[in-house]
């Protein structure tokens, strides 16, 4: 996707490690007219399954996925990273996070995740797959049955899309970033 690339070159601020900071146009501060470019190019490439919903993780794949809803015009479920007093009939995963060097469990009701449901996962970034499993086994627990996944960015030198092809669904990126270093980002073809 150029429009998001072009974007990711101009904003976007790399550092050594594999770090990108993408905070003042997609997970901090948000630009709309991107996301909505974002949504409809997810339409395009998951448009043609049969969904009933869209599931993401909070927060950063909130607004993806809320525009992929919109778009759809389908429901969204949220993944909580934290288990809320107020929620009943709970399903839970544990999911290691890469960046805050922690395990921590998530969470979805199965008032809004039943074996009826066909989903997308949604996402910001792919970089080890982590979140992305984790979700996975909450859809697998509720019965459902996940239908793709989509990321706004993945760090293709990381392994989280190599360990999602392994579920044999359908992984979309828009896109796909081989290098990244101190003021250097550089996109797969």
């Amino acid at each position: 996707m150029k429009l998001l690339k072009d974007r990711i070159l101009k904003d976007g601020k790399s550092f050594e490690g594999g770090i990108l900071k993408v905070d003042s146009f997609i997970n901090h501060q948000m630009d709309p007219i991107l996301m909505k470019s974002i949504g409809v190019e997810f339409v395009r490439r998951f448009g043609h399954l049969p969904i009933n919903k869209i599931i993401t993780i909070e927060a950063s794949g909130i607004a993806p996925a809320i525009m992929l809803g919109y778009l759809l015009e389908l429901p969204v479920v949220f993944v909580k990273k934290t288990v809320p007093k107020t929620m009943n009939n709970m399903l839970t995963a544990s999911v290691y996070s890469y960046t805050k060097d922690k395990t921590y469990d998530i969470c979805v009701s199965t008032d809004f995740l039943t074996k009826t449901d066909q989903v997308v996962f949604i996402d910001d970034f792919l970089a080890n797959g982590n979140a992305s499993i984790g979700v996975y086994e909450l859809v697998k627990k509720a019965g459902a049955t996940m239908l793709g996944m989509g990321f706004i960015i993945e760090k293709s030198f990381q392994k989280g899309n190599e360990r999602l092809q392994e579920l044999n669904i359908q992984i979309e990126s828009l896109a796909r970033i081989k290098t990244l270093g101190d003021n250097l980002i550089e996109f797969e073809d």
